[in-house]
């Protein structure tokens, strides 16, 4: 199992991507600590995973406070007692064109997206440097190439790009890896909320002429976990059948 014993905290982990990497975590013999702000389906995911035999805990916290993150990291200490992956995936939108957005949209969207991911990386990676290894792994996305309607969306999944590079120098020497995730569109709630002209103009775009599914975008999550990784750091990879090439 390639995460056998290995503590993992997936932030976001209530439905889609992050519910995904949580579970395939799991299988893999990790013990997994989700994060989200809704209490009702992070502790439905975690009681599945408990029932098929492996050890998790559910964990509700704002991301974007960081005495809630240090809250929460303190927890899974408490719990686990260490911490070998980091999974920042949780994000939200709040679409609107540029000249009609609202500050609230703006600083709402940035927030959580970026400065959760802050604090949590740092959160994180003060355990991991202590130990001496460790893997964090951050969810970015192909918006960050700009999509229109989405330019606090775009602007923080870009930002994540920076923070993961400047990271995984920091650390290096620490032997904690920072590496970043770039979905293009993924089967997930999100996107299937998505109009369908609008899917039809998208899934133009993609050479290989699909969307891509959360268990895909999870072996990717596994491989950046385990130890088969173990000289990669500072990447962004792209899990988008292509579109980054068009």
């Amino acid at each position: 199992m390639e995460l056998r014993d290995k503590v993992a905290l997936i932030t976001g982990a209530a439905q889609g991507i992050g519910r995904a990497m949580a579970e395939a975590f799991a299988r893999e013999g990790a013990k997994v600590a989700l994060n989200d702000v809704n209490q009702e389906l992070v502790t439905a995911v975690a009681d599945r995973i408990r029932a098929s035999g492996s050890d998790s805990v559910a964990i509700v916290a704002d991301t974007s406070d960081r005495l809630a993150v240090e809250k929460m990291f303190h927890r899974i200490l408490q719990e686990f007692g260490k911490l070998d992956v980091l999974v920042n995936n949780a994000g939200i939108t709040r679409d609107a064109f540029l000249h009609k957005m609202t500050e609230e949209q703006w600083r709402t969207v940035i927030d959580i997206n970026l400065t959760g991911v802050f604090f949590c990386l740092q959160a994180g990676a003060n355990i991991m440097r202590e130990a001496g290894s460790g893997s964090i792994i951050n969810i970015s996305s192909d918006a960050r190439f700009g999509n229109i309607g989405q330019s606090n969306y775009s602007a923080s999944k870009e930002g994540i790009v920076g923070l993961t590079r400047t990271a995984a120098r920091e650390f290096a020497r620490k032997n904690v890896r920072v590496n970043a995730i770039s979905p293009g569109p993924i089967n997930t709630e999100m996107l299937r909320a998505v109009p369908e002209k609008a899917m039809e103009k998208l899934l133009a775009s993609v050479p290989m002429g699909r969307v891509g599914t959360v268990e895909e975008l999870s072996e990717l999550a596994l491989f950046l976990a385990s130890d088969r990784s173990s000289y990669i750091t500072g990447q962004v990879i792209n899990c988008d059948g292509g579109w980054f090439m068009c």
